[in-house]
């Protein structure tokens, strides 16, 4: 009987021990009232419906556009200037983020334009972490629905580090839909003009960029904007033959 119970008792009960430290999702291991669960946890246990969103949504750092791009994608705009990131906390701006795209474009598919232009990482950098936080506990659908990220003005250090540490902290189905523009020009590719509202001072690094190029890695060829200074008609020490010469004793 003991032999029995025991023999039951072994068959009833197990041990799943996932290795989370090494980033492996544990979803695929969960039944699916647990999955469920776990999705609706952003429905059940947010307040984000009777929060007050007033003083960000006076930043307008995350704004639904009118238009989309030439794929048919809605356009959410992103301005990381006016991401004030010393003064909100991660778990706030998930819930801004989520209530954004829950209350102004409950389906159909959607692309981030994100401009990075002139972005300091010590004010307005939210952080590789948190930015990968949020796309991972946002529902599968959201997820799904997000076709791809447009990243205006990467500067040298962003390259840097989402060449080599990117995969590392964005799942691949985010690492896979950042697109790198350098340049406006190149966006117009993809999205149409006036389709989406480009900053002035984003159009005005722009074309700094295409004078100085190497701006865009950080480095500053003429800090003292020396060649827009104009010429001189006539060159010290050159000798002009129409003025009278003078002799000398």
């Amino acid at each position: 009987m003991a032999g029995s119970s025991s023999g039951s008792a072994s068959e009833d009960f197990s041990v799943l021990v996932l290795a989370s430290d090494l980033g492996i999702d544990g979803r695929p291991f969960l039944s699916q009232s647990d999955r469920e669960n776990r999705e609706e946890q952003w429905h059940d246990c947010q307040s984000y419906e009777q929060e007050d969103f007033s003083d960000l949504e006076a930043l307008q750092f995350f704004r639904l556009e009118s238009g989309s791009d030439k794929s048919g994608n809605r356009i959410f705009r992103i301005i990381g200037k006016h991401f004030p990131a010393p003064v909100i906390s991660g778990e706030r701006l998930k819930k801004y983020v989520f209530h954004k795209i829950a209350t102004e474009l409950p389906e159909g598919p959607y692309c981030i334009v994100y401009m990075h232009t002139t972005v300091q990482s010590d004010d307005n950098s939210p952080g590789l972490t948190i930015l990968r936080w949020i796309y991972e506990e946002l529902p599968s659908d959201h997820k799904d629905r997000l076709q791809v990220v447009y990243f205006i003005h990467p500067g040298l250090w962003s390259r840097l580090v989402f060449a080599t540490l990117g995969r590392f902290f964005l799942s691949g189905g985010l690492y896979w839909k950042i697109k790198y523009v350098s340049r406006l020009q190149y966006l117009w590719d993809d999205i149409k003009k006036g389709e989406l509202e480009i900053p002035e001072f984003v159009l005005q690094h722009d074309n700094v960029l295409e004078t100085r190029p190497l701006t865009d890695y950080g480095i500053e060829p003429d800090p003292f904007h020396v060649t827009e200074i104009s010429t001189m008609p006539y060159s010290f020490g050159r000798h002009r033959a129409d003025l009278p010469s003078r002799e000398y004793m």
